[in-house]
């Protein structure tokens, strides 16, 4: 194996396959330009074994039954951090690994620098940065008022040698800063490349399985918010985060978009301060509009992240188009679907917005992907074009079907308590998602079709 001729191939950084020649076109997954050069040279396995080594989730032996595996509850491991344990499902859980993913500066390392710092006391942590020296580390520790914390740190990209060190000491958590910059022996490619990447996570899977050790991984992201390097490196991990926020802006929120240990599309809010990020334990009162009185092209819409109901504001701005074609323009919602719901409003309210630019957002920098969002863009949308405001005690939301008809969504009730928990007075929502008892305080305008709702809205205006 040591005289063994080197080869190149070219590896798609979408779907991980490999081709002999390039091509404009990935020949398995389809996409565009995403096959790079790649050198690989078969090697010896390595002293630890990267192939060999673990006999992780597989190779405990023989086949047994479901009823004679005792699964019960994981234990977990809190973090002190609130928003970031309901992320998680309650905290971390001993063998699992987590792989979080965001824009550059957004503040991942910032985040698992703060929750490692705050578990170090309890339990062995090791903080592995392959990006920094641990000179930085510790100036951002300082200035997170973190340098007393009891972590070890180590600077180290090679992946045999980080689990050489950690079978050694035997954390109970370890920080992996980033999945990017590692390098296995096995493979003679450059770090970074789909094959370092898929070894060297698929390595420390292996060892977090075996041991029992936390792993926490930070994954960069590409220019279209994607993690970088091979698909399969999601599919490998329990865990997928995704760390969230507008550019500048103060708050940043992490979600859930892969748990094996806890709800998906859970979502964790913070605020960025000179001291960290901190936890917001009461995010739609963030998200609310600050308005002195009502404005047109403004309703609040109850949302549901998870199992966390969240009120945010959906603006809407409807103006003449100087245009052939007006523009549709959605941030922080699908803009197809918007364009669908302006037909909808079109055929069964009577409504045509033909000639206007049609412009949506959510406050906040949220990204609202359920279909409860459609009544209140659509309410939004007609608000703006008529100028003329809804109250601002009103909360909205419903899914809107092409036949005109108002559908229900899940999670009804726990959205009318956050409502009138907020303080508000009216809701217009589907009939399906009226509590029988109704909700103290809070006014239920059922509804089954569009007219209906655009007849309720009109009352309340």
């Amino acid at each position: 194996m040591a005289g063994a001729r080197a080869r190149t191939v070219y590896v798609c950084s979408a779907c991980g396959a490999e081709s002999p020649k390039w091509a404009g076109r990935c020949p398995e997954c389809g996409a565009w330009n995403t096959l790079g050069e790649t050198t690989v040279q078969a090697a010896a396995p390595p002293r630890g074994g990267a192939r060999a080594g673990y006999a992780g989730a597989a190779g405990r032996g023989g086949p047994v039954r479901l009823s004679e595996v005792h699964g019960g509850e994981a234990e977990r491991l809190a973090t002190g951090i609130d928003e970031l344990d309901r992320v998680l499902g309650g905290g971390l859980v001993p063998g699992s690994v987590v792989l979080l993913g965001g824009d550059p500066g957004v503040g991942k390392s910032t985040l698992l620098l703060q929750a490692t710092a705050a578990v170090a006391d309890r339990v062995g942590t090791h903080y592995v940065t392959g990006e920094e020296s641990p000179e930085q580390v510790a100036l951002r520790a300082a200035r997170l008022g973190l340098a007393g914390a009891p972590l070890a740190l180590l600077a180290e990209t090679a992946v045999e040698r980080i689990v050489a060190e950690a079978e050694r000491a035997r954390p109970a958590v370890m920080v992996v800063d980033s999945v990017q910059t590692l390098w296995t022996e096995a493979l003679q490619s450059a770090p970074g490349s789909v094959a370092q990447v898929r070894e060297s996570a698929a390595h420390l899977t292996r060892f977090a399985k075996a041991s029992g050790t936390t792993v926490l991984l930070v994954g960069h992201v590409t220019k279209e918010g994607t993690l970088a390097g091979p698909r399969v490196l999601e599919h490998m991990v329990d865990t997928v985060l995704y760390f969230e926020g507008e550019p500048g802006g103060r708050l940043r929120m992490v979600r859930a978009v892969k748990n094996r240990y806890g709800a998906v599309n859970e979502l964790g809010v913070f605020a960025m301060t000179d001291r960290g990020l901190r936890a917001v334990g009461n995010p739609s009162a963030i998200f609310l509009s600050r308005h002195g009185d009502a404005v047109p092209g403004s309703v609040v819409m109850a949302a549901l992240e998870g199992t966390r109901p969240l009120l945010v504001e959906v603006q809407a701005l409807v103006d003449r188009s100087p245009l052939a074609n007006p523009r549709r323009l959605a941030q922080g919602l699908d803009g197809a679907r918007l364009a669908m719901l302006l037909a909808v409003l079109h055929r069964h309210g009577g409504v045509a917005l033909l000639d206007q630019d049609v412009y949506v957002n959510v406050v906040g920098g949220v990204r609202v992907a359920e279909t409860a969002a459609d009544l209140p863009v659509v309410l939004a949308a007609l608000s703006s074009f008529r100028g003329r405001p809804l109250p601002r005690e009103l909360v909205v939301f419903g899914e809107v079907g092409l036949a005109g008809e108002v559908r229900p969504v899940p999670g009804g009730e726990q959205r009318l308590r956050e409502a009138a928990r907020q303080g508000f007075r009216h809701a217009i929502v589907p009939r399906g998602n009226a509590p029988k008892g109704g909700i103290e305080g809070l006014a239920l305008h059922v509804v089954t079709r569009l007219q209906e709702a655009l007849e309720a809205a009109a009352a309340l205006a």
